[in-house]
């Protein structure tokens, strides 16, 4: 099964680069972000033609999340977090699909920092940790999948020492991060990646994209049952040279349908030794 998150920044101004993007790489289950569609503006009928099921919570000009599935229907299960003060912003939507739960995320970017949109984003973290925690605790798959607006490791960010001052960077907002993954959390992409500067963000400004002057922004971690079924995590690093393309580029991972067997030592070293 495959699973993707991808920021759209205008779900019906870049409809033509999202449906383009769903017909080429086909995912099972999609989550989005920045929608800026109020409810009755998303663009349903033209996902349901591709054989999505949908459920969204959309948002007048502002953030906005959506939930797709081509594998069964949505059954959605939560939208917002557990005691946000603040339901006007459209950031969290929560889904059983195929026997799986997930949480579609939009978190707040934070800048300026320090000031009330920084607070406001260590504060929606604390309570996504929280509703992290009580995912993991159902037993159940579970994936958070999204755009963070977290750069969790100097690896995840070009030139990091131009982002000190950042709220994507900031040490509060990593250790945060980091807090989550102790849960239990598989950051999929960095698990297949490790030592591997990928990103899945590229300003317009300066040339970034061409220059692969990027950020890893946009994350799906998986509970202990489903990184053991993880095969493959990628960034579908093309679309973002798309024309009239988003500054995000589509993030995927493709799950086995059982765990998969680990190998043994000697497996291993056989396998090492075929592939020189």
């Amino acid at each position: 099964m495959k699973i993707a998150t991808y920021n759209v920044n205008g779900v019906n101004g870049r409809l033509p680069v999202l449906l383009r993007w769903l017909e080429e790489s086909a995912p099972d289950i999609v989550v989005l972000q920045e929608l800026k569609a109020p409810h009755e503006k998303f663009p349903e009928r033209a996902i349901r033609d591709l054989g999505y099921d949908v459920i969204w919570h959309g948002q007048k000009s502002w953030n906005g999340v959506a939930m797709l599935s081509r594998v069964g229907e949505i059954h959605e299960t939560r939208r917002g977090l557990p005691l946000d003060p603040d339901e006007t912003q459209s950031r969290y939507i929560e889904a059983a699909v195929n026997g799986i739960l997930i949480g579609g995320l939009y978190l707040p970017n934070g800048n300026p920092r320090p000031g009330p949109k920084f607070d406001y984003k260590l504060r929606w973290l604390d309570r996504l940790i929280d509703q992290a925690a009580d995912l993991l605790g159902s037993g159940l798959p579970v994936i958070l999948a999204g755009d963070f607006n977290v750069m969790p490791t100097d690896l995840d960010v070009y030139k990091p020492e131009r982002w000190l001052d950042d709220a994507l960077f900031a040490p509060e907002v990593k250790a945060a991060y980091a807090r989550l993954l102790e849960q239990g959390w598989t950051d999929a992409l960095r698990a297949l990646h490790p030592g591997e500067a990928i990103y899945t963000f590229w300003d317009y400004f300066r040339n970034a994209y061409a220059r692969n002057a990027g950020l890893r922004i946009d994350h799906l971690l998986l509970s202990n049952s489903l990184a053991g079924r993880l095969v493959y995590a990628q960034v579908d690093t093309h679309v973002r040279g798309w024309e009239k393309t988003r500054d995000h580029a589509p993030v995927w991972v493709q799950l086995a349908d059982k765990p998969r067997r680990k190998r043994s030592r000697k497996e291993s070293n056989d396998h090492a030794v075929a592939s020189r």
